[in-house]
């Protein structure tokens, strides 16, 4: 994983020229699509968990009927050496439905093989590693899902 000094924030042309390469023509592609999906892409600096390192998270935001504001994080995105990875985390009693999704047989193989998280959390990542256009279907598709399961 790339970027894990606090000082050197995630920037286009940082992630054009020095990390993504080639598959920054997909990261583009991905932050375009975004507004479509009223997503909010925003970078933050973890210096815990064991990584200390840059991620971005995508958050929808709302607001509900009673006027409060409501948000949910809908994925989580790394930069590597040539290519960004996309987590998409669901519960797993949700895997049933998303596997009904429309997309394609190798996302499928993602979401089977994706494996579950302890006992409490009952969570699985459905983990897309990008360097192409090719899977950002399959990532919309699954965002929107995760957009309308509760919370």
């Amino acid at each position: 994983m790339r970027l894990r000094e606090a000082d050197i924030t995630p920037t286009p042309a940082l992630l054009k020229e020095i990390i993504l390469g080639t598959s920054y023509d997909a990261y583009t592609k991905f932050q375009e699509g975004l507004e479509q999906v009223e997503i909010d892409q925003v970078w933050q600096y973890y210096p815990c968990m064991g990584t200390k390192a840059w991620l971005a998270r995508g958050v929808f935001k709302w607001i509900t009927p009673r006027c409060a504001n409501k948000e949910k994080n809908i994925y989580w995105l790394s930069a590597w050496d040539g290519y960004f990875r996309v987590a998409i985390w669901f519960k797993e009693k949700n895997r049933a439905e998303i596997l009904n999704a429309y997309v394609s047989d190798e996302t499928k193989k993602l979401i089977r093989s994706a494996k579950m998280l302890g006992p409490k959390m009952q969570t699985f990542p459905v983990e897309f590693e990008v360097r192409t256009t090719e899977p950002l279907a399959d990532i919309f598709t699954l965002i929107k899902y995760k957009k309308r399961l509760e919370a």
